[in-house]
């Protein structure tokens, strides 16, 4: 059992936390959410809000996560329901995959209709520690100066840290039996689960799809399926080889594919291209993506720390989305049957970086999920 603590009316009677980064450097503050010791990737994110969605987004899963947001916990956290389908409705799994938390300030007094528990309460709950009172804009810059770096948070008393998962990050966030949502007529969807966040199901099943979740090492050699999503997830993607085998089965048998952030860097191995590991990576609500062709430029959500490496693009494939700040690929797609004009996924194959299903937003390039249902559509009539 996990000793903890939520929100209290006098900050300065809870226990002191440090968190201490590779370099040496350490940030001093106070504990709350559970009281224990935990270590990770520390990485850092942009968006104002959404700390429901991002501590339970798979792709988190091992990190110590830092809002750049001032405030956390305004709004409280909302209670654990569930739709008809038995998808969570606020969260982007049942869990929080985040190792730690890391904030300026902590709200004292949350305040939303839909607000059930404070932000410290749930953590404690979930038995995840967490420190405020640090200055998060300095520990941002030192992360964007030498880079993502390896952290621990010591909170005191607290008796050591935890034993970690000898487990790949994708085997620990990925379901573990086929799952299957929906009914009716609509295409058979298949989506391998590498840490698939909520709302991707969501999208999908609001546009009419049949969804079959797979495990993240399904073979994926099912005629049944009319097309295949490649989720999210967290770590390397290199390290995904029975995942990176069978998305390369299903291009050979042309079966229309569409990846997101993970999935996006999986269907680039597959097709023959390399990654590589950004200096601190993309996580956020307002990254911005250039489209090829049109030059428009889209605000995206995005959580990644790899990225598909320009000059390895195989013959048959082209940059679809750019990131604005640094020129990194944002978005690849096969240029084969179909349009790949401004606006368009170009062949079968594609995969975008950035998260269109972006919950709590934005929501710009959520048409990107409809454009996909829509050409596995036509490839059932044709």
């Amino acid at each position: 059992m996990v000793d903890a603590v939520g929100e209290s009316k006098e900050p300065g009677t809870r226990r002191a936390a440090v968190l201490r980064l590779e370099d040496g450097s350490e940030f001093e503050g106070r504990a709350f959410g559970a009281l224990r010791d935990a270590e990770g990737e520390v990485v850092f994110t942009t968006g104002m809000v959404g700390y429901t969605q991002s501590l339970s987004d798979p792709s988190y899963h091992g990190q110590i996560l830092v809002t750049t947001w001032p405030l956390a916990g305004s709004y409280g956290v909302p209670a654990m329901t569930h739709d008809r389908h038995g998808i969570h409705n606020y969260f982007e799994s049942g869990k929080v995959h985040a190792s730690a938390l890391v904030v300026s300030e902590l709200c004292e007094a949350p305040s939303h209709h839909a607000n059930a528990r404070g932000l410290g309460q749930w953590l404690a709950e979930e038995g995840v520690p967490a420190i405020e009172g640090i200055d998060t804009r300095a520990l941002t810059m030192r992360l964007r100066e030498r880079g993502t770096m390896r952290g621990w948070l010591r909170v005191e008393g607290a008796g050591g840290l935890p034993v970690l998962d000898p487990k790949p990050s994708v085997a620990a966030v990925s379901c573990s039996g086929i799952q299957e949502y929906g009914e009716g007529s609509g295409p058979r969807i298949a989506v391998v689960d590498c840490g698939v966040k909520n709302n991707i199901l969501r999208l999908l099943l609001a546009g009419g799809a049949r969804v079959i979740r797979l495990p993240w090492d399904a073979a994926l050699d099912n005629d049944n399926y009319d097309g295949i999503l490649l989720a999210n997830g967290p770590g390397d993607p290199k390290a995904c080889t029975k995942t990176i085998a069978s998305t390369r089965r299903a291009l050979d048998a042309g079966i229309p594919i569409f990846g997101i952030c993970l999935g996006s860097q999986i269907l680039a191995l597959a097709a023959g291209a390399d990654t590589y590991k950004l200096k601190y990576g993309h996580r956020g609500q307002n990254q911005p993506c250039v489209e090829a062709g049109s030059g428009r430029c889209q605000v995206t959500s995005q959580n990644h720390g790899y990225a598909v490496r320009e000059d390895s693009l195989p013959p048959g494939w082209e940059i679809w989305f750019s990131n604005a700040n640094d020129g990194s690929i944002e978005g690849i797609r096969s240029v084969g049957s179909g349009s790949s004009g401004p606006g368009s996924a170009g062949g079968r194959f594609s995969a975008v970086q950035f998260h269109p299903e972006g919950c709590p937003g934005p929501r710009d390039t959520e048409y990107l999920i409809s454009s996909f249902l829509e050409r596995v559509a036509a490839g059932r009539t044709s």
